[in-house]
């Protein structure tokens, strides 16, 4: 057997090709909507792919399934299980509903699927047999975000990604419920799980690309809960914030992604042109050092590293123009990112060097603890703090206001205009993201660059307690 890992560092995503070398037909498992690359693969290696299918409907990318298989022509497998409100509202003619105990093949890969609800309603794992070596036991287990190394998926993103109420005790539950499944298989059986550390769709999810069964059974924290309602008490706990755009990926995922055809190509722009666009949001991708010290007004900061298409997709609105600051070297990555979270509008970019000839610039102010005190002492001073629920649970400022960065669009009606906000997170990264964007909402806004950590390690006053900021 064939197989390949298709690793997105920025969402911490992985895709799988797993071929026959006898008859050089393949299968794709939770493709991202960039799909030449796995046409790409395909071509590299000789293979021709016959199968697409996926584990669930995601909510942190957009799904590639259908456009790689009119593309190719191949056979498109889906999950036939769910309930009415989550289950393939776009499923084609032609298309195969799987249930547990149905099997394709895939030239001599024998393909066994098993419904593992929880995470989500629909989610199928995929064991696999390579009957071209003689195998009569699975090699291994494609488990999308129902296992994960070190984790297991989150069962409350319907509840609190899409806001249907109620859902993430009895999804527990379910959880609970499919997780029996392991017993059924031995301890080498290896688990290929589709997210990794960096991903919000579990709450410890280990750094190691994959995992076997027995190693999970003994280590993972999730599995060593036998009785039930400690188990649901668990895995609802600590978990972080899920970013904004979850729930219009899971609404296109079910409803029909809009087909890419091919990747858009942002196109060279001066700083005059872009002045002369007052709809188009600017993203600025440069490092935090060159952007606290000047950038263009109304400009988001994500920078050109992981957290780029989370910013992005969770701070401009759906389908509105974008145009970039960045290097021409970063933009085939910076696309494919974007392109991956549903963001496609992208007009054009500006080097970082034209704005070193601009001279209106915007700088982000930066306080150190020594300021802290003073600030507290005034009235017009709102602390904001941007980390997940449990860390603000766990340890805040006095006074300090909850809104976190993925979803802090949500919170704007909620906060005083007339206030300057002074915004904290643990370290300085995700209230970069926050300041940013509260910036160019037209807040007055100072950054607590030490964020948490220091105000800790400076002897700071810490309270503990449920926040009392929450939308």
């Amino acid at each position: 057997m064939f197989l390949r890992q298709l690793w997105d560092e920025a969402l911490a995503q992985a895709s799988y090709f797993i071929g026959c070398p006898a008859t050089r037909e393949a299968l794709v498992i939770d493709p991202t909507r960039d799909v030449d690359r796995y046409r790409a693969l395909a071509q590299q290696f000789g293979y021709r792919i016959v199968a697409v299918t996926e584990t669930h409907i995601h909510a942190d990318f957009l799904s590639g399934s259908r456009e790689l298989a009119e593309q190719t022509g191949a056979t498109l497998y889906l999950s036939g299980c769910g309930d009415a409100e989550w289950s393939y509202r776009w499923a084609p003619d032609g298309a195969v509903l799987l249930h547990t105990g149905d099997s394709f093949r895939v030239g001599h890969v024998l393909v066994t699927v098993f419904h593992t609800p929880g995470h989500t309603p629909e989610h199928l794992c995929f064991a696999v047999i390579d009957r071209g070596r003689g195998a009569t036991q699975p090699m291994g287990l494609f488990t999308g975000d129902f296992l994960f190394v070190g984790d297991v998926g989150r069962p409350d993103l319907l509840e609190s990604a899409v806001g249907e109420q109620g859902k993430a005790q009895s999804a527990a539950q379910q959880l609970f419920e499919s997780l029996q499944l392991l017993e059924h298989f031995p301890d080498f059986v290896l688990v290929w799980p589709g997210h990794g550390a960096g991903s919000a769709c579990g709450k410890a999810l280990g750094a190691v690309p994959h995992s076997t069964v027995g190693y999970e059974r003994r280590y993972n924290p999730a599995l060593q809960i036998s009785d039930r309602e400690r188990f649901i008490a668990y895995v609802l706990s600590g978990q972080p914030e899920p970013p904004l755009y979850f729930a219009r990926m899971k609404r296109l995922n079910r409803d029909g992604v809009p087909p890419l055809k091919k990747l858009p190509r942002p196109r060279a722009m001066t700083l005059d042109v872009v002045r002369q666009m007052p709809e188009v949001w600017l993203v600025d991708t440069r490092p935090w050092e060159f952007f606290r010290q000047g950038h263009l007004d109304g400009a988001l900061f994500a920078p050109f590293a992981r957290a780029l298409p989370t910013v992005v997709a969770s701070y401009v609105p759906e389908d509105a123009p974008i145009v970039l600051v960045a290097r021409h070297r970063w933009l085939e990555d910076i696309v494919r990112w974007l392109a991956r979270v549903g963001v496609d509008k992208l007009l054009g970019y500006v080097e970082p060097e034209e704005l070193e000839r601009s001279g209106r610039l915007r700088s982000v102010e930066v306080i150190g603890t020594e300021d802290i005190d003073t600030l507290r002492r005034r009235h017009d001073v709102l602390f904001l703090d941007v980390r997940d629920r449990s860390e603000y649970e766990a340890g805040h400022l006095p006074g300090a206001y909850h809104a976190p960065y993925a979803r802090l669009p949500q919170y704007l009606g909620q906060l005083p205009r007339e206030a300057e906000l002074v915004v904290y997170c643990q370290s300085g990264e995700r209230s970069a993201y926050a300041a940013a964007y509260l910036q160019r909402a037209g807040f007055r806004v100072r950054l607590y660059g030490g964020g948490f950590a220091e105000w800790v390690r400076y002897g700071g006053e810490v309270v503990r307690s449920e926040p009392f900021g929450g939308a």
